[in-house]
Parts: C-alpha cells; sequence; structure tokens
C-alpha cells in the first residue's frame, strides 16, 4: 500500500492519516435476486480498491485518483445527488450518505487506487463506496458497524449516483472472509459463512474477464428491476422470494412471455442457490458445477442479461471440461466464471482465448479467483 501513501503525499503535499481497502466480489451464484428479497452467495477477491485519506478543517472534499485523470473538488454541505458524476461521485456519495444518517463528516483529502477491473462486473464501484465510507467512519470516529458501513455505501450508489442496486456487493465487501463464500438472505439481512475453498478440493475457479462493456447505468438493470416489481403486485406477494416454485399455474397469472420468464428466473436461481450452500456444506464443490451452468442458461435466456462474448467463453470453458460455468454480476457483459479441476485450469483458459480469437473478439483476460477477506483499515500513516 506504500504506491498510494506516496501518491497521496505527491498530489496533495502532505502524508495522509491512514489507508483503507475494499474488495472486489464476484458473486458465486444467485443474480437478480437481492432486490426481490431473495439468496445470494458472493465471495470477496484478492484484488482491492485503496484509500488514502485526511481529515480537512475548511469542510471541502478534494478526490483524486490513481487511475482517472480528472478529480473534484466540492464543500461537503453542497453534496446532492447529481452534484458529482463519473468515477468521484462514488466516494462523495459514501460522504452525502453519512451526513444524510445524522453524522458528521467535515472535509477530507482522498485518494483512490484500485486494481479491481472496472467494467467487469466485479463490482468495483461497491469497493470504492465500501472503503471511501470505512476512511470517513474511522477518520470521523462515527459508530458504525460492517452492516451499517454496506448500507451506507448501497445508499450512496443507489440514491446519490442513480444506480439502484441492491445490498449484495456492499454486504460481500464489508463482510466476507478468507476460504468462503457468504450466504445472503436479502430480506432478513442475515448471513452465514459458507465454506468455499477450491484450491483445497483440487478445484480452481477462474474469473473470464471478457472485455465486453459492462454498463448497467443506461436503464437495462432498472428496466428488470421495475418488471419484477410489478410481477411481484401481480402476483399478491412481498417479492418473488415468496413466489412458490412448484404451485401450478403460477407463472400464468403474469401478463406476458417476458415477464413469465423473468419471474422463472428468479424463482429457480434461488432454488440453485440454497442446493449450492447444501453442497458446499456437504464438502462437495465439485457437485456445484451443474448449478453454475443452468444458471448462466437461466440468466441468458429468461433474464436475458448476457452477452455473446460471454456466451462464447462459458461455452468453450465447458467444452475444454470445466464442471460448470457461468455469467456473474448483473450482466450485460463483464465477467464469466468456470469451476475447473486444477489441473484443467490453463488448458481451460487457453480454450477461451482460442475462441474469443475465432469469433473476433478482444483477448479476455482470465485470472483464479480466491475467496479473501472483505474491506479492512489496512494502516495508519505515522
Amino acid at each position: 500500500m506504500s504506491g498510494v501513501q506516496e501518491s497521496f503525499a505527491e498530489v496533495f503535499g502532505y502524508p495522509p492519516e491512514g489507508v483503507w481497502a475494499a474488495p472486489g466480489r464476484i458473486n458465486l451464484i444467485g443474480e437478480h435476486t437481492d432486490y426481490n428479497d431473495g439468496f445470494a452467495l458472493p465471495f470477496a477477491l484478492d484484488r482491492v480498491l485503496s484509500v488514502a485519506a485526511a481529515r480537512r478543517t475548511d469542510g471541502t472534499l478534494r478526490l483524486r485518483s490513481r487511475q482517472e485523470p480528472r478529480g473534484a473538488e466540492i464543500p461537503v454541505t453542497d453534496l446532492e445527488p447529481g452534484a458529482l458524476s463519473g468515477w468521484a461521485a462514488y466516494p462523495a456519495g459514501s460522504a452525502w450518505a453519512l451526513t444524510r444518517a445524522g453524522h458528521h463528516v467535515g472535509g477530507m483529502d482522498l485518494l483512490v487506487d484500485s486494481a479491481v477491473p472496472t467494467g467487469a462486473g466485479l463490482s468495483s464501484s461497491a469497493a470504492m463506496t465500501c472503503a471511501s465510507a470505512l476512511a470517513m467512519v474511522h477518520l470521523y470516529g462515527i459508530g458504525s458497524d460492517r452492516s451499517d458501513i454496506a448500507r451506507t455505501a448501497q445508499r450512496a450508489e443507489s440514491e446519490f449516483v442513480g444506480m439502484p442496486c441492491g445490498t449484495l456487493d456492499q454486504t460481500a465487501a464489508m463482510l466476507a472472509t478468507g476460504g468462503h463464500a457468504l450466504f445472503m438472505d436479502t430480506r432478513s439481512a442475515r448471513t452465514e459463512h459458507v465454506p468455499f475453498d477450491p484450491p483445497a478440493h483440487g478445484l480452481a475457479l477462474l474469473a473470464i474477464d471478457t472485455r465486453a462493456p459492462h454498463r448497467l447505468v443506461d436503464g437495462e438493470y432498472a428496466q428488470r428491476r421495475s418488471c419484477c416489481e410489478r410481477a411481484a403486485r401481480t402476483l399478491g406477494v412481498p417479492a418473488l422470494r415468496d413466489v412458490d416454485p412448484h404451485a401450478a399455474g403460477t407463472l400464468d397469472a403474469l401478463p406476458d412471455e417476458r415477464t413469465r420468464r423473468r419471474v422463472r428466473h428468479v424463482v429457480t436461481e434461488n432454488e440453485r442457490v440454497l442446493e449450492t450452500v447444501r453442497l458446499l456444506n456437504a464438502g462437495q464443490p465439485r457437485e456445484v458445477g451443474p448449478l453454475l451452468t443452468a444458471s448462466h442458461a437461466s440468466l441468458r435466456d429468461d433474464y436475458e442479461v448476457s452477452a455473446p462474448e460471454v456466451d462464447t467463453a462459458v461455452d468453450a470453458a465447458l467444452e475444454a471440461g470445466a464442471l460448470g460455468a457461468r455469467i456473474t454480476g448483473a450482466g450485460f457483459g463483464g465477467c464469466a466464471i468456470a469451476l475447473v479441476e486444477a489441473h484443467r485450469a490453463q488448458s481451460c483458459t487457453a480454450a477461451v482465448r482460442d475462441a474469443f480469437r475465432g469469433a473476433g473478439f478482444t483477448p479476455p483476460v482470465a485470472f483464479e479467483a480466491v475467496p479473501s477477506a472483505g474491506a479492512r483499515w489496512v494502516s495508519t500513516v505515522p
């Protein structure tokens, strides 16, 4: 983390008070279930976004990034939705959400340094809001626990930035532990650490960044969310989590085939999450593979959030012997994951690259995703 400390001193002319970090995340299974009061199973990556920060006495928030050329400067009292755009809206949104919750956040200099790929569906945005909020909580002595910080970060993204996201990404970033996935019941906010350590079982989970643009603020995500809300009202349930998947004729009550497909995905995805948790708790991670593949088919065909690059990656991985593969994240591009025997990781990666070359796609970037720790206070700078 010394790089971000040194960069902070170069940019602002004095050393930071500390460094905080939050990870990207991968959702093993449970996509588009969080805003339907359902179940999800994310884990934190070992790739993190770091912020170096220090308090100011003039009430001004100054934001800079090692990856982005343009920064921002704004008084905390002037923060409101729409006041900033681009990457700087995310840390600014964390300050806004904390003040809206009644906490005092004064001025701050903050420098971002990210190793989480942007646009890949790995929740770089949640990492930014969580790391920023964690820095602000510590520097200003705010009595918030990790769940509170996750809710603050979610509010920053949803209300300040304008991305109507659920709580999955922020909760995973704040609560995850190494060697485990985080089972989330998004209705009750109950979480459970579920053993997930692929290398211990001779496995590898490949993350394949397809380099297909991952855009959600353009309305596609919001359209699906509103469709689910309308469907729940039509079915007379609080949320799609309450739909009985085995009740005859349930989907027939919906007004059109597209809505029926959206609901079918959410209902069956919840069942897949629960079965995955059962298998992992039983020490059977290999048996999870077919559930991943079924999830991809549902997201591709019923929820329609995949992309040609992602489908190519999934198909190539399966043909190369992967136990299971699927799109991960909200979709419309981004990453695929593939559960493989460890000794097949290289050949599976090569097969995906060959398939991309044959299709004329931009070469993908693949890496092994290792379940890791959540957000943390990295250091206090003397």
